[in-house]
């Protein structure tokens, strides 16, 4: 699995604004809830719950919100680059400029883990981080998330 099977072209938003957590939870539910034909409040609950368990924001400014659905059949992505950064409870107490939402099928088992460990190793290589704060297009974003090296060196 590479990060180009579980996100799309059109799951790339490079500048989400929003004020506070709930809000970017908000604006990321409903833009994937037309990528995987579920209802945005569902999506939303089920990564508000996960954060209730504690926070997603892993430090240097990433968050990885995720959750299982139980009507979507593959693991899906989303990655965000918010305007203005917001706090997020982060480990490190920073606030978070980029986000990447997984959502996995009910029965996803290792799969959901590999997504979730293959994004947060691509994420926190300085090279990648640098490149993504410093590009502003849709296009740009997702150029990056997926080219090989790194796709390879999240392996």
């Amino acid at each position: 699995m590479t990060l180009a099977d579980i996100i799309d072209a059109r799951a790339v938003l490079p500048a989400v604004k929003a004020q506070n957590k709930k809000q970017v939870l908000q604006e990321l539910s409903q833009a994937m809830a037309g990528l995987v034909a579920a209802d945005s409040r569902v999506i939303f609950e089920t990564l508000h719950r996960r954060e209730k368990l504690g926070s997603t924001g892993l430090g240097q400014g990433i968050a990885i919100p995720h959750g299982r659905l139980p009507n979507i059949t593959r693991v899906y992505g989303l990655f965000a680059r918010l305007a203005t950064p917001i706090d997020f409870d982060s480990v490190d107490g920073q606030p978070v400029d980029l986000v990447f939402v997984l959502l996995a099928p009910d029965h996803a088992g290792a799969d959901h883990l590999t997504a979730l460990a293959r994004i947060s190793r691509l994420l926190r290589e300085p090279a990648t981080l640098t490149k993504l704060r410093g590009t502003d297009t849709a296009e740009g974003l997702y150029a990056i998330l997926t080219e090989p090296s790194a796709t390879q060196s999240a392996a």
